[in-house]
């Protein structure tokens, strides 16, 4: 008998609720966004939005495979590796990306490059950054960065697809995608999880909650208007927006390319440390 075929790939279920949260509990800053996924549905896949795949030795949960339009592992084995990317190899690239911790994304990734490849782009190290509860702000927060409001969906949009298009090379509403881009962004709104300065219809200094954890957040989609970039408005509104994220959960999270040196000083600056890094394939 191989290795790969000593445990046993599964679709997870409700059933496994406790089992999945006690591992995705092994780093609840590294899993937010599964977790996320996972709180949100108790593992009902079509409130889920994707499948979770399990990997099972000796009847223990060891890792774990999220599939939706994100690709994200979870405490992957040598072992996991190997039967999930198999079973991917046979099912086909239903994702726009893979992304997780930078060493399980690669090892993925080497398996899956010849079935799914090319990647648009790979971008191998991204800082994973955080700000504990007892961390002090070092910067002063704006007080007018506050939560958008339900009727204000229409105002914060361009912001949003401008700041995708900016950190990902493609429109969010690009083949069909208006729609459900909008959804997702009037969802967040009427959450509370949506926040930016705005002024005379403008959005100025923007930023979501893309994911709630267990006792982690994990902000996403940071933005300052281009005109007027390097004038404080973003550190100053980065520091508020850590404020209002506390509200939501008490550990405030990010991930930011390696490459952008602006705005990891930003977080530094505000009070954010690393505390790992990610890799993200995008297709």
């Amino acid at each position: 008998m191989t290795a790969t075929t000593a445990g046993v790939l599964r679709v997870l279920g409700p059933r496994d609720l406790p089992e999945v949260r006690r591992l995705l509990a092994r780093d609840p800053v590294a899993h937010c966004f599964v977790a996320s996924r996972v709180l949100a549905s108790n593992l009902d896949s079509w409130r889920m939005g994707g499948e979770l795949w399990g990997w099972v030795e000796d009847g223990e949960l060891v890792s774990l495979l999220y599939l939706g339009a994100n690709l994200v592992p979870v405490e992957v084995t040598p072992d996991a590796e190997r039967a999930f990317a198999d079973r991917c190899r046979r099912i086909g690239r239903r994702c726009s990306s893979i992304v997780g911790p930078a060493d399980e994304v690669a090892g993925l990734w080497a398996k899956l490059a010849h079935a799914w490849g090319p990647a648009r782009e790979i971008r191998g190290g991204q800082p994973v950054m955080v700000i504990d509860p007892g961390d002090p702000l070092l910067v002063e927060p704006d007080p007018l960065v506050r939560r958008v409001r339900d009727d204000e969906v229409d105002i914060l949009m361009p912001a949003c697809v401008a700041m995708f298009t900016e950190e990902v090379g493609v429109s969010p509403l690009a083949g069909g995608g208006a729609e459900p881009y909008r959804a997702r962004v009037a969802e967040l709104v009427r959450s509370g999880r949506a926040f930016a300065r705005i002024e005379d219809g403008e959005v100025l200094v923007k930023a979501e909650v893309g994911a709630v954890g267990e006792g982690v957040c994990q902000v996403q989609g940071v933005w300052t208007a281009p005109h007027l970039r390097g004038q404080g408005l973003g550190l100053a509104g980065m520091s508020r927006i850590v404020e209002l994220s506390r509200d939501i959960a008490p550990v405030v999270s990010l991930y930011v390319n390696d490459y952008n040196h602006v705005a990891r000083h930003v977080y530094e600056r505000v009070g954010f440390r690393e505390a790992g890094r990610f890799a993200t394939v995008l297709f």
